[in-house]
């Protein structure tokens, strides 16, 4: 399995949209308004997002109930923008532990998250800073 790179995202990548999630019943306005971000639409209940939106929420998911599972609150989710990239950039305040790629565990028995980031966007990385452990996936703008 690949390893995560430990770096930030690219410095001049800009911020377009930020969220704070105190707890997982957040997870679902989490999900409608960074499709609204990427698509510039409100995403009905059961309509489907075309495929780079769909991922980018997916990992935006994946990763912060991550956050909010095993991290301290509160989580904050970045939407950035570099050149042809988007960037999802998750962070909690638990500074005393590392992400770790779950790959030995069993299939069904939860934390493939980062795998998950990992198989569908271009890069995946992390980083701490003086505050908060953040992990980053970035994807193709469409």
């Amino acid at each position: 399995m690949a390893q995560l790179l430990t770096s930030p995202p690219p410095p001049q990548a800009a911020e377009l949209r930020r969220w704070e999630l105190a707890d997982p019943a957040d997870l679902r306005t989490l999900r409608a308004s960074l499709h609204e971000a990427l698509t510039g639409e409100r995403l009905l209940d059961g309509q489907r997002m075309d495929e780079v939106p769909e991922l980018i929420v997916l990992v935006a998911t994946e990763l912060a109930t991550n956050a909010l599972k095993h991290g301290i609150p509160p989580t904050i989710v970045r939407l950035l923008a570099v050149d042809d990239s988007l960037i999802l950039d998750v962070a909690d305040h638990d500074l005393s532990s590392i992400p770790e790629l779950a790959d030995t565990r069993p299939m069904g028995a939860g934390g493939r998250g980062l795998q998950i980031a990992m198989a569908v966007s271009l890069k995946v990385g992390w980083y701490a800073t003086d505050r908060t452990k953040n992990i980053w996936a970035s994807f193709p703008r469409r």
